[in-house]
């Protein structure tokens, strides 16, 4: 006779245990073909606790954020699927909430997307009919009460686990998080960051989350890069708004023989100093052009932990 099988705990339950998670971000290909999609996905399986698939990332074409979000079901890897308000209608948007409810989805990350001037086809033309805050109250709706906004009922059950957007900064005297504040009261339960690797600002900037009362309904996943090379970095650090990356790091990938490696050794040093920080739930590894880099990530912090448990 068959046992059961006992499935891994989701994403939700692991925060809810008050275990540290990693996520990954993976841009979906610019392909109709499955199989690529997989095995970008492959060396992930097993060692991200989901994996994000992108909308459309940096206002360009790519396969679809919902399709690439159930072939990773299909594949036994649990997604986040992204949705940004550039491309869609609100219409478009419920009907693609309805349709991750219905292949099984469960985590959202819930965003504005970026402005289609910074892609590849200038000439788009944005939508941005609703704000990420109300896409995220109308995916609470849809689960918690089987509605959409117009109170048209929706059959069958979408059990939402609602992510959204923060950007860390160093905050000054006075500062109040007002702008996560009505993505928790809208119906936000995680928040997945731009890149923040100084550990330092991590911690004034989630104290003063904490102060709030945000860390204890919403859980906090601090954005972080395996850097390639001090070159990069220093891009990053300049062109990427928001993202933090202390002078530091971008020296020791100047004096480094190997600063891929090292990228990845910064990395690894500083989720683990994270862990350790007071309201910060896990990091969102991203990435981008670096894919492989990220399973060497996330099998090394959890190697250091099973040698100092051991």
């Amino acid at each position: 006779m068959n046992q059961p099988t006992t499935l891994p705990p989701t994403l939700q339950e692991r925060l809810r245990q008050g275990r540290f998670v990693m996520t990954a971000e993976l841009a979906p290909p610019v392909s109709g073909d499955a199989e690529e999609l997989l095995r970008k996905a492959a060396g992930l399986k097993g060692l991200a606790d989901a994996v994000n698939v992108t909308d459309g990332a940096g206002a360009r074409a790519h396969m679809s954020a919902l399709a690439a979000a159930a072939l990773l079901i299909g594949a036994g890897i649990e997604p986040i699927l992204q949705l940004t308000c550039r491309d869609k209608n609100r219409i478009a948007l419920q009907s693609e909430l309805m349709g991750a409810a219905a292949l099984g989805v469960r985590n959202l990350l819930l965003l504005t997307g970026d402005d289609p001037k910074s892609g590849d086809q200038p000439d788009t033309k944005p939508v941005f009919d609703i704000d990420s805050k109300t896409l995220i109250e109308t995916a609470r709706r849809l689960r918690d009460e089987g509605t959409l906004p117009t109170g048209r009922k929706v059959a069958g059950e979408a059990a939402f686990f609602i992510g959204a957007a923060d950007m860390p900064i160093d905050p000054p005297a006075g500062w109040q998080p007002t702008g996560l504040l009505g993505k928790v009261k809208s119906g936000g339960q995680f928040a997945q960051t731009q890149f923040c690797m100084d550990a330092a600002i991590v911690r004034r900037y989630v104290g003063v989350l904490e102060e709030a009362g945000i860390t204890e309904q919403l859980a906090i996943l601090i954005g972080v890069n395996p850097l390639r090379s001090a070159k990069s970095a220093a891009w990053m650090k300049s062109h990427l708004y928001g993202t933090i990356i202390p002078d530091a790091f971008i020296e020791r990938l100047e004096k480094s023989t190997e600063p891929e490696r090292e990228g990845v050794r910064i990395c690894v040093e500083l989720i683990e100093e994270l862990s350790t920080v007071p309201g910060v739930a896990g990091v969102h590894i991203m990435a981008p052009g670096n894919d492989a880099a990220i399973p060497d990530v996330i099998a090394a912090v959890k190697s250091r932990v099973q040698k100092a448990a051991g």
